[in-house]
């Protein structure tokens, strides 16, 4: 039987380098979508809201695109084409969300902004979701925790640029405030150059990887001509999903939940107990919101050196759950952190959990699955991303009244909900779709 080849490290490395501008799309929409809608004049308790947009794209797109790629074969690929779909939209949209509050005289500016985020979450979502779906395709499973490691390198290398973005167009002078109702400069134009970094990389992977034809496809993946045939809907797909699918999917609730009020809540956490100010027009609160892309790149430079040790590793689930204990700490200890930059340590603990998130579930759950179905699948799995969110985001506002409205116990909750994750990882059990011993791992 066949089995993949060995792929040079440059040949991994570009299957995911477009990876590196499509999360700093992402960067920057983590990291100032709730500044935006707060400066646009957001109620806190409103916040996690808007925040549901976001995920609920993903749930929808995500599973479509994988599906639809699986059975897309053109000159240029399977995954390539949606990949740069996606890159395009999304840079159209990331010069129009910052500039919301200039169409004001000619529409609802938080209706423009609710629908140019469902888009820009949509189009990163269509332009993500191949990269993963790549190195489940070309890559054998003896590389692929590497292959993903590259993947979550470069990820969290493009969110450190993203993120600091706004902090360095400030240092260099440009505007940090604005007329109330608009976005500061140093904002718009972060969206700017992320937009123009994104259509570069992803031309880059598109020019660079070639993806395997049909037939040399079917047979390094080992499908044969009754499994072509075999019903392949959503519905069946998750009746036969392997059960490491839902263990994964279990951690994953966990871990996206606190994310998701990580994004939603870090900026008036920190504005609040550290800057003391709630005042959303106020020159302190914009300084706040940089500060918040600073501890964003600190969580990345700390994701981007626990992304190299996570290999190292000889059991995955003792690094997964080990991360995400980590990550837990940090967000708890933000509680006790009144100076700005002793908020380092915390972030540089979270960056760890993060890197786990992006690299042990993919790993784990590709090695489990068939390559027939490896988008479709990948698709669904981006439910067991998406649902938590949009969980979380409909009682967060609930859960911040329940808390005091402050901002900085949500940051708590987060950490609570990372160290359950942990503890669920004990109920993983790796299995191997592909290797001819069918080989088990607990």
């Amino acid at each position: 039987m066949k089995t993949k080849p060995d792929l040079s490290f440059w040949a991994l490395w570009n299957i995911s380098f477009g990876f590196f501008g499509v999360q700093i799309a992402y960067a920057l929409q983590s990291a100032n979508i709730s500044r935006i809608f707060a400066t646009l004049g957001a109620d806190p308790h409103e916040l996690s809201y808007f925040w549901i947009l976001p995920p609920l794209a993903g749930i929808i797109v995500q599973p479509i695109v994988g599906y639809a790629s699986d059975r897309t074969w053109t000159r240029w690929g399977r995954r390539i084409p949606y990949l740069f779909i996606g890159s395009a939209i999304a840079v159209l949209v990331m010069c129009l969300l910052p500039n919301a509050g200039h169409f004001a005289h000619i529409i609802n500016v938080m209706f423009f902004s609710l629908v140019a985020l469902m888009f820009l979450d949509t189009s990163i979502n269509m332009a993500m979701q191949p990269f993963k779906m790549l190195v489940g395709d070309m890559v054998n499973e003896k590389q692929k925790g590497l292959a993903y490691s590259i993947q979550s390198f470069l990820s969290n290398a493009g969110s450190l640029v993203g993120y600091l973005f706004p902090f360095i167009f400030t240092f260099i002078g440009i505007n940090n405030t604005a007329e109330k109702g608009l976005i500061p400069d140093s904002v718009i134009y972060s969206f700017y150059i992320g937009a123009a970094i994104l259509i570069l990389c992803s031309l880059y992977t598109s020019i660079k990887v070639k993806e395997m034809p049909p037939k040399k496809f079917e047979e390094f993946h080992r499908i044969s001509t009754t499994q072509k045939k075999e019903k392949s809907d959503f519905i069946s797909l998750l009746k036969n999903a392997p059960k490491v699918f839902w263990t994964i999917g279990l951690v994953q609730f966990f871990s996206w939940a606190a994310f998701m009020y990580m994004w939603t809540y870090t900026n008036g956490a920190i504005a609040a107990n550290v800057w003391g100010v709630i005042d959303t027009s106020s020159a302190a609160y914009q300084e706040a919101g940089n500060w918040v892309g600073v501890v964003f790149a600190i969580q990345a430079i700390g994701s981007v050196c626990w992304a190299i040790i996570l290999p190292l590793f000889k059991s995955r689930k003792i690094a997964y759950s080990l991360s995400l204990a980590l990550g837990g700490i940090g967000f708890i200890s933000t509680l006790f952190v009144h100076e700005q930059h002793l908020l380092f340590l915390p972030f540089f603990l979270i960056g760890f959990a993060w890197a786990a998130m992006l690299a042990m579930p993919f790993t784990i759950l590709t090695n489990s699955i068939s390559g027939k179905n490896m988008g479709t699948y990948l698709g669904l799995f981006n439910g067991t991303i998406c649902i938590p969110q949009i969980i979380a985001a409909l009682g967060g506002g609930s859960i911040l009244h329940m808390l005091g409205g402050l901002q900085i116990n949500m940051l708590v909750l987060a950490g609570i909900f990372l160290l359950i994750g942990a503890i669920c990882v004990s109920f993983i059990k790796e299995t191997y779709a592909e290797l001819p011993s069918n080989k088990l791992q607990s």
